[in-house]
């Protein structure tokens, strides 16, 4: 699973998911992407499938970039432990995704053939999300 090699502090704020993505917002690497639509948080076990079931539809033509990294560390308190006594031990990590973020780029395929890689990609993250081209001018 992706995670990062090392980070400045083991445990994080939740912080809030307010606004629209700024950065990473546009298709820079690749002919198609997928973009987010609503915000979550998307766990790297969740990336990790969508690329998965990406890569075998296309049987390993074209590729894929993963626009999203998941660098943040989401804690929990095992079950049945009663309130207080500190934060829980970090647990999973998971990528903060805005309105806007491009989450998946796609280059090398037929449009068709991207079409339905990313459907198949959408069904395994927990977001609305909307395919786009690149365009023709850019």
């Amino acid at each position: 699973m992706l995670m990062p090699k090392r980070v400045k502090r083991r445990k994080q704020f939740r912080g809030r998911l307010k606004g629209e993505a700024s950065r990473g917002n546009k298709i820079s690497y690749g002919d198609y992407g997928l973009i987010s639509l609503e915000p979550s948080w998307i766990t790297s076990n969740q990336i990790e499938s969508a690329r998965i079931a990406m890569t075998r539809y296309i049987k390993r033509g074209g590729k894929v970039w993963i626009k999203i990294f998941p660098d943040k560390p989401v804690s929990k308190k095992p079950i049945e432990v009663r309130m207080g006594k500190g934060k829980g031990n970090p647990e999973f990590w998971v990528a903060v995704v805005l309105p806007g973020t491009m989450l998946f780029e796609l280059a090398g395929v037929p449009e068709v053939l991207a079409r339905e890689a990313f459907r198949l990609a959408a069904a395994k993250v927990p977001v609305k999300v909307k395919f786009i081209t690149r365009k023709v001018g850019s």
